[in-house]
């Protein structure tokens, strides 16, 4: 759904899908294009490079997030180790050998690095969330398939039961 777009702006129908561009206009059809489809494809470009742009962040958060939860099981599990123990911590692609005392502060002290992290960049969704949305109402882009899920009432019930009825002539 969200690779489906729908620009109305001076054109019958503009749209994208599966990230191919679709020019359909009636008025214009075997003519040369005007600066107005030029100005909606430059429209619709922009506006799914943000969208682009807003998934990038969506993945970077998720790769960090799973980075904590890694981090947390493995302070977890040297919390109840002795600290002198050898521990073994890969940075970089290097192995080296350490005792949990020297370990543990680390990766705690890289926890809490990665948390600062994930919380600049939910604000930083948060604020390509707002561009976006402001975007889309200034240049009324409409997302295919959003219009439907609007005017479906998903507590409304179906007039039809399920059950085939025929009449049998008597």
């Amino acid at each position: 759904v969200l690779d489906n777009v729908s620009a109305i702006k001076g054109c019958s129908a503009t749209f994208i899908r599966f990230g191919t561009l679709h020019f359909i206009n009636k008025m214009a059809a075997g003519k040369a294009k005007t600066k107005t489809e030029l100005s909606q494809e430059q429209i619709i470009t922009k506006f799914n490079q943000m969208r682009q742009e807003q998934r990038i962040i969506v993945n970077k958060i998720g790769e960090l997030e799973a980075e904590i939860s890694e981090h947390s099981v493995v302070i977890e599990t040297l919390k109840n180790v002795d600290e002198s123990r050898k521990c073994f911590r890969m940075v970089g692609g290097i192995l080296s050998e350490r005792t949990v005392k020297e370990v543990l502060p680390a990766l705690q002290n890289n926890k809490s690095q990665i948390q600062q992290v994930i919380e600049k960049l939910n604000s930083q969704l948060h604020e390509k969330g707002e561009e976006l949305n402001k975007y889309r109402s200034e240049h009324n882009i409409v997302v295919r398939g959003e219009k439907e899920k609007e005017n479906s009432n998903p507590n409304a019930q179906s007039s039809f039961s399920g059950v085939l009825v025929t009449q049998k002539d008597t």
